[in-house]
C-alpha cells in the first residue's frame, strides 16, 4: 500500500498593522508564537510557524504590517519585510478588519497585482459585526476591489471559522515533500522568541507610553541543566525614554522581567532568571548598520 502523497507550501499573512495577523497565526497553531498588543506594528519581523498534520505541510508566514509611515530605516524595514514575501509564496492570506476598509488596505491590493498565487481575503473581527445580515452585502462590496480566490469571514481572537479557514489553505497546496520536521514548530531560535517575549511584556506594560523607537537584544542566553539564565539589554533613543522604561525604583522594569519570566519559563519548560538593562542609543531606528547589529537583517 503507497503512502499519501505530500503536500507542503508557504502561506504569507500580510496587512496592515493591527488587524490581528499574529493573533490569527497563535490561533492556528494552537500556541503562542507571535508576539501581539494592541500597539501598532508590534511585529517587526517575518516569523514563521510550521503546523504538520498527517500528509500535510503549511509553513505560515506572519509579516510586519504594511504601512505608509515613511523616512525612518526600520520603517523601511518592516515594509520590506512584509512584501517581499508576496511573490515567494503558495497561498495569500490577506487579513482585513471587518467594516474597516482603509486607503492602506487600497495600497496592498495595490501590490498585489503582480502576484499569481491564490489570495484569500481574511475578514477578522467578525464579533465586531452588529448583525450577521451585514455579513453578504460586506462580502459583495470588499470582492469589487480584487479578484480574490475566497472572502472568509474569522475572528482569531476567539477562533471563530478558523479551521474552515485552514481547510481552505490546506487545498491550496501543492504536491510537495514537507520542508520541516514534523515537530517543529518555527525556524526561529529561543533567543530570539526570548527577545520577542520581553519587547511584548515591555509594550504591554508601558501602553501609549512606550517609546516607539525600542528594541531588545539578547546579550547571553545561557541553558544550564536546571535554568536558563537570560541577559538583555532594552534600548532606547533618549534618557527620558530610559526613566520611563525603568520607573521609580526600577519597578517598572522589575515587573516587565516578572512576566517575561513567566512566558518564557513556559516555553522552555524550566526555570528562568532574566537580567535587564536600559541602554540608550541615539538614532538606532533610523541606523542601517545598527539595525543590522540589533537583528534587523533580511
Amino acid at each position: 500500500m503507497t503512502s499519501p502523497k505530500q503536500h507542503s507550501g508557504y502561506v504569507a499573512i500580510i496587512g496592515r498593522p493591527n488587524v490581528g495577523k499574529s493573533t490569527l497565526l497563535n490561533n492556528i497553531l494552537g500556541m503562542k508564537l507571535s508576539i501581539t498588543s494592541r500597539k501598532p506594528q508590534t511585529t517587526r519581523h517575518q516569523i514563521l510557524g510550521v503546523k504538520t498534520t498527517e500528509n500535510i505541510q503549511a509553513v505560515y508566514v506572519d509579516t510586519p504590517g504594511i504601512h505608509q509611515r515613511r523616512g525612518t530605516a526600520i520603517n523601511k524595514y518592516m515594509n520590506r519585510a512584509a512584501t517581499s514575501v508576496l511573490n515567494d509564496v503558495d497561498v495569500i492570506l490577506f487579513v482585513v478588519q471587518v467594516k474597516q476598509w482603509t486607503e492602506e488596505d487600497q495600497a496592498i491590493v495595490e501590490k498585489l497585482a503582480s502576484v499569481e498565487c491564490p489570495v484569500l481575503l481574511v475578514l477578522n473581527k467578525m464579533d465586531k459585526l452588529p448583525s450577521k445580515k451585514e455579513l453578504l452585502p460586506l462580502i459583495s462590496e470588499l470582492s469589487a476591489h480584487y479578484d480574490f480566490t475566497e472572502i472568509v469571514p474569522v475572528s482569531a481572537m476567539n477562533g471563530m471559522n478558523v479551521d474552515a479557514l485552514e481547510k481552505k489553505v490546506l487545498a491550496l497546496l501543492p504536491e510537495n515533500n514537507h520542508f520541516y520536521a514534523e515537530d517543529q514548530v518555527t525556524d526561529r531560535s529561543m533567543r530570539f522568541l526570548a527577545s520577542e517575549i520581553i519587547r511584548e511584556k515591555l509594550i504591554r506594560e508601558l501602553g501609549q507610553e512606550l517609546p516607539y523607537t525600542s528594541t531588545v537584544d539578547i546579550d547571553k542566553y545561557i541553558e544550564d541543566p536546571d535554568i536558563v539564565r537570560i541577559h538583555a539589554t532594552i534600548y532606547v533613543e533618549s534618557t527620558g525614554q530610559k526613566a520611563i522604561i525603568i520607573g521609580k525604583k526600577g519597578a517598572r522594569l522589575k515587573s516587565i522581567g516578572t512576566a517575561a519570566r513567566q512566558d518564557i519559563s513556559k516555553m522552555v519548560d524550566s526555570k528562568v532568571y532574566i537580567n535587564l538593562w536600559v541602554k540608550v542609543r541615539e538614532g538606532w531606528s533610523n541606523d542601517e548598520r545598527a539595525l543590522r547589529g540589533l537583528g534587523y537583517s533580511e
